[in-house]
């Protein structure tokens, strides 16, 4: 199901707070390079990957967390940096915290979890990059 401009529009109004699920630390992965320009426009970034967390490790500057259920604070948007198989856990963390949005990045399209999101009162994104939704819309975002 695609979503409209106007929904997009609303769901990246500043302040917004992105959990990035799958976030690397590694500068070369887009899950880094996205997260990054994201903050650099004012968004707030938390890193969700257990890999990281249990290390104590923090990416972009920001605490690692091992999942959306140990973010102590609220969540607008849930990132999702996984493979399409490994989504409808995380659409189920994303509706138990209150997330207002699950989005699936670019080649990340699990039509289950979209539809647990919806029926939950999500707003879901399938197969669109953040970082590029949010450079065409830019001018009528904030």
């Amino acid at each position: 199901m695609n979503i409209d401009p106007t929904t997009l529009r609303h769901l990246l109004r500043l302040p917004c707070t992105i959990a990035v699920v799958g976030l690397s630390a590694d500068l070369s992965r887009p899950s880094f390079e996205v997260s990054q320009t994201m903050q650099a426009h004012g968004y707030r970034i938390v890193p969700v990957n257990p890999r990281y967390a249990e290390k104590g490790e923090k990416i972009l500057g920001e605490t690692c967390y091992a999942s959306l259920h140990d973010i102590p604070f609220a969540v607008d948007i849930v990132n999702v940096f996984r493979r399409t198989e490994d989504v409808l856990p995380v659409a189920r963390e994303a509706v138990q915290i209150g997330a207002k949005c699950l989005w699936q990045q670019i080649g990340v399209e699990n039509r289950e979890a979209d539809q647990l999101a919806r029926a939950a009162g999500l707003d879901s994104v399938m197969n669109r990059c953040i970082k590029i939704e949010h450079a065409r819309l830019a001018n009528t975002t904030r």
